[in-house]
């Protein structure tokens, strides 16, 4: 039921703002790969917001109502080559792997330019039980692991310095929610980065 209200509500709506974000990150005429694409929606909205781009997806779990051809993998080794796409996509994922740092090394493994990365920060006044809310209502009732694993912005930083992962650009005020369910889900929870995946390959 909960998960039904918010397909209805908020995803559709939700899917269009993010897409029209991440359209203006990508390279022209880019292959990309959607690591994570759940039911394909993000990777749809992208192709008719940017034609010129060519979009494939991987996820654990491969849904019945994928709205674009995606292929199984296992959640830490990305089935593709060294360098074999212009941008991997990992939107709302690292958070939901045990480890993001394993699936960070395979996307820049496997891109020739560039790692966009949509996700959360835990920062700020109730950002755990926030976020924790959130990722149960969008995901449980698709049988999705949720180890609610929410990194500070910080530690973000830290990891792609690690990694040699350039930040080229970070955004943090992303408007996904109307008032006045922004004022709450929104905040400086989420984050959207392009990072340079070219640096120490």
């Amino acid at each position: 039921m909960i998960g039904a209200l918010h397909e209805r509500l908020v995803h559709r709506s939700r899917v269009h703002r993010l897409a029209g974000a991440i359209a203006d990150l990508l390279p022209d005429k880019a292959s990309v790969l959607d690591v994570g694409s759940g039911d394909g929606a993000l990777a749809q909205r992208l192709f008719e917001l940017r034609p010129d781009v060519r979009i494939q997806g991987v996820d654990v779990l491969v849904r019945e109502d994928t709205q674009f051809p995606v292929r199984v993998f296992d959640g830490r080794n990305i089935p593709d080559p060294d360098n074999s796409v212009d941008v991997v996509l990992l939107v709302d994922v690292l958070h939901h792997t045990d480890d993001p740092v394993v699936l960070l090394q395979e996307a820049k493994r496997v891109a020739r330019r560039v790692v966009v990365i949509k996700d959360h920060c835990r920062d700020g006044l109730l950002a755990g039980p926030t976020l924790r809310l959130m990722d149960w209502v969008g995901n449980a009732h698709h049988g999705v692991a949720l180890p609610y694993n929410y990194w500070p912005r910080s530690r973000w930083l830290a990891t792609f310095r690690d990694l040699k992962l350039d930040v080229e650009e970070w955004r943090s005020r992303l408007g996904l929610y109307s008032p006045p369910a922004g004022w709450v889900f929104d905040r400086s929870l989420h984050f959207l980065a392009r990072l340079s995946a070219r640096s120490g390959h």
